[in-house]
């Protein structure tokens, strides 16, 4: 097995809505905002090649919406994840798995892409697996007010229409040990419904992909929860169970939207669970 980072493009979002109700006194210690109160965002994918199998998990928001969409999110810096995968010798139409933590534009938009006449959307891993949850998948075609607007019908549905999506059973537990993909799964529903964590055994360690229910470093303490979460009373103990896990079981979390932290890990402390260290994913694997 090998993993490889695959950096889908830096963003911005607001500071406040990142935090809910932790003071901006308290969150720009270790996420500063700029004069806007946006703090920097990433979205950091995850290549896994495993024998004849190649997954992405997460795609970004991928390049196919307005100029005024992508407005809102103050796009910085050169990455794309076509050239991203490009830097590792790869092309998208290698990809046989794309494994979506949830559906949310800024994980999933990378998925589908405009055709050759624009006229409509097809899959961009024309040669892949789409994976999901069922549950999760009704809750995005059906969505409540509160996300509506993260779940965008041209992300989600044309995966469905080509005949490429497929889902992972229904849990009976949070944590299924071991997926069809070769790696645990752990499921939350505080973000959004059936959000899935991937946990791969790499190299005698376990990488955790956190993707939203940590999204950066600064997110460690428990009521530091995203204004986005919709059901934020669940987030907390979920949180909690699985940071106190993290620290008794050293994993490296991978960390999907902290621009400037790739991997941490966590220690107990009489505060709670806290940063341990911080490492570039060349400084643990290179």
């Amino acid at each position: 097995m090998k993993l490889f980072p695959i950096e889908s493009g830096n963003f911005k979002l607001d500071g406040g809505a990142m935090f809910g109700v932790v003071p901006k006194t308290l969150w720009s210690k270790t996420n500063p905002a700029d004069k806007n109160n946006m703090i920097d965002m990433a979205a950091r994918c995850l290549l896994v090649e495993d024998g004849k199998r190649l997954t992405l998990i997460d795609t970004g928001m991928g390049n196919k919406q307005s100029d005024k969409f992508f407005g809102y999110y103050y796009r910085w810096g050169d990455h794309s994840l076509d050239t991203s995968l490009k830097k590792y010798g790869f092309h998208p139409d290698d990809i046989t798995d794309v494994f979506m933590t949830h559906l949310h534009f800024d994980h999933c938009g990378g998925s589908v892409q405009w055709n050759k006449g624009r006229t409509g959307y097809e899959p961009a891993f024309k040669n892949a697996t789409f994976w999901s949850n069922a549950r999760h998948w009704d809750w995005a075609v059906h969505p409540n007010r509160r996300e509506r607007a993260s779940f965008l019908k041209e992300n989600i549905l044309p995966m469905e229409e080509s005949g490429q999506l497929k889902f992972v059973p229904d849990p009976k537990t949070d944590y299924v040990e071991k997926s069809e993909l070769n790696f645990g799964i752990f499921f939350a529903d505080g973000h959004t419904e059936k959000q899935m964590l991937p946990h791969i055994q790499y190299k005698d360690k376990t990488i955790v992909f956190v993707a939203d229910l940590l999204p950066t470093a600064g997110h460690l303490p428990i009521p530091y929860v995203m204004g986005y979460d919709t059901r934020p009373l669940l987030t907390l103990p979920e949180k909690e169970k699985f940071l106190n896990a993290a620290a008794d079981n050293n994993y490296y979390l991978f960390l999907e939207h902290d621009a400037h932290n790739e991997i941490i890990t966590v220690k107990h402390t009489e505060k709670g669970v806290r940063l341990d260290e911080s490492f570039t994913f060349n400084e643990l694997f290179n």
